[in-house]
């Protein structure tokens, strides 16, 4: 990445996080300069010098910049540390008002007839298939079985909830499709039932466009998260998609649990 990507980059997170263009990156150049005076805020930053005023008047009063009332009057960021933490509590702030608002409002009744028990849902994205994954993790009561097929998956935030659930006393009951998993597993969660899979035939691609499950999650004998992507897709075209099902009765549900179990193979000793 070049230093104008960079820039670029981060003038969007900036934008991301509530600052407007100019404001963004009239900031931007002043954590580049010990100080600066409008003038070369606007030769650095490319912001019309009248508004560069308007967009430190802004910074100012959010807490990111200084001034010093000379002549020409000089400008000055806050330290790096100072404004992220600034930043981190302000969307903090926003995330805490967002939910208290939308908890205040009453929600649509729901109909007589809904059966949650029967549930079937897409998801769509990384992100927001994660998310969901350890949102089951910490809201597992009696038994976890996950399936871990793709190795990007084994983060730190993965291993943290289920030595959670291991310490809530679930159950917990984890494998892979690969040695190398097998072996992750067996360093990073020492205390729980490893397995290893006879399932090739259901998860593994047979072509190179073929799509790929990249991990089974059942949660509670009740709750199914599986989750697949494209292997050999470039990163910016990768779009995983999962299926979410919910219900002891569910048709998926049944099928998977017990595809699952036939599917587990114990590892006595896992490679540590």
């Amino acid at each position: 990445m070049t230093a104008e990507q960079l820039k670029a980059e981060t003038v969007t997170l900036l934008q991301d996080l509530g600052l407007k263009e100019y404001e963004a990156r009239s900031f931007l150049t002043l954590t580049q300069l010990s100080t600066g005076t409008a003038k070369q805020i606007s030769e650095a930053s490319e912001v019309p010098r009248t508004r560069v005023y308007d967009a430190v008047r802004v910074l100012e009063s959010k807490g990111l910049v200084e001034v010093q009332h000379s002549s020409p009057q000089q400008f000055r960021s806050v330290s790096i540390e100072e404004a992220t933490a600034i930043l981190r509590q302000q969307y903090d702030t926003r995330i805490d008002s967002l939910q208290s608002h939308l908890e205040a409002l009453d929600p649509q009744p729901e109909g007589e007839n809904n059966d949650r028990m029967q549930e079937v849902w897409a998801l769509s994205g990384h992100d927001g298939i994660e998310s969901r994954t350890h949102t089951l993790l910490e809201d597992a009561n009696s038994e976890i079985v996950l399936l871990v097929v793709e190795e990007e998956l084994l983060t730190e935030a993965l291993y943290d909830r289920l030595h959670d659930a291991v310490d809530r006393g679930v159950d917990v009951i984890i494998g892979g499709q690969t040695d190398a998993i097998i072996a992750k597993l067996g360093t990073e969660l020492p205390s729980v039932k490893v397995f290893e899979t006879e399932l090739d035939w259901l998860l593994g691609p047979t072509s190179n466009d073929e799509i790929a499950i990249s991990r089974l999650l059942l949660v509670d004998r009740t709750t199914l998260l599986v989750s697949s992507f494209y292997p050999d897709a470039d990163p910016d075209e990768s779009h995983e998609q999962a299926v979410f099902a919910n219900g002891l009765e569910n048709g998926i549900v049944v099928l998977l649990r017990r595809i699952i179990s036939s599917g587990r193979l114990p590892v006595v000793n896992p490679v540590r």
